[in-house]
């Protein structure tokens, strides 16, 4: 058996669909490929949106397709500690601050700059006397991480690379610089949620030894933000593949928020699991 482990990584906020199907098929057959391993993992984080039906329904559709992974199944909401403990890490070097301000404010900020010069946001600590205040009045607030102090931490960004195996949304391919200013000073926590999505993400890969990451176009821009996490927190970098996003007859991809038709729906009208595989291309 090779090194080689990749995994599929839904959350339960939804039931699944053609094109999540695609995304595991193609996950699945890759490590089937190299002798390696396909994990399955649940990104179950977001409390207000994921559902056990939908997290039951995830295992239901994956085994009907087929599939057939390790257990147990690493569920994000049952290790918030670990992210925990990322999170301080990277507090104690002072690479992440507290950000006060609502998603509104964020992005009547962002339209107030001059044409061009603000597109995402990139903001710093408050003076202590105000975020003592803040934290007292029991404000919200998120964890941003600092690209201005994690650009001093590592004496800039030039020397982060990940390897793309796949293709990116726009023909990228082979060994790509990161980019972390794309995404501005991104979320890493909020209060009243212990992780957020790139700090999750990162952290699962690296404890699975997750050595590929087999995802859609969709995610292609995360890999930036993802790469600098990496670097500052020691973590390694696993090669990337990322992979065409299936649309439907009306030419838009398949999404949840779209009702797109899902695996159960197709099921209930009595399409087999072989003819969605014959369909997406995996005979």
């Amino acid at each position: 058996m090779t090194g080689f482990v990749t995994r599929f990584a839904p959350s339960p906020t939804g039931y699944l669909h053609r094109g999540h199907a695609f995304s595991a098929l193609t996950a699945e057959a890759a490590a089937r490929a190299a002798g390696g391993r396909f994990l399955l993992r649940i990104e179950d984080i977001d409390a207000t949106r994921c559902r056990p039906p939908f997290e039951a329904a995830i295992y239901q559709d994956l085994a009907w397709l087929g599939l057939g992974w390790p257990r147990p199944v690493r569920r994000q909401s049952e290790h918030l500690a670990d992210y925990a403990g990322a999170l301080d890490r990277l507090a104690a070097r002072g690479l992440i601050y507290r950000c006060f301000r609502t998603r509104k404010e964020i992005a009547e900020e962002i339209g107030r700059a001059p044409h061009g010069a603000m597109e995402v946001f990139r903001g710093a600590p408050l003076p202590p006397d105000e975020e003592a205040h803040r934290l007292a009045a029991g404000e919200p607030f998120a964890w941003r991480l600092s690209l201005s102090a994690a650009a001093a931490a590592l004496g800039g960004f030039e020397d982060l690379h990940f390897i793309e195996e796949g293709e990116g949304p726009n023909g990228e391919r082979g060994e790509i610089g990161a980019r972390p200013a794309l995404g501005g000073d991104v979320v890493l926590a909020r209060k009243d949620v212990g992780v957020a999505y790139h700090l999750a993400v990162v952290f699962d890969d690296a404890l699975l030894g997750v050595t590929h990451v087999i995802r859609g176009h969709d995610l292609f821009e995360a890999t930036h933000v993802q790469r600098l996490l990496q670097a500052l927190l020691g973590l390694p970098t696993p090669v990337y593949r990322h992979h065409r996003l299936l649309t439907g007859p009306d030419g838009r991809r398949y999404a949840k928020r779209d009702r797109a038709e899902t695996l159960r729906e197709l099921r209930a009208r009595g399409v087999t699991a072989e003819a969605v595989r014959r369909e997406l291309g995996f005979d």
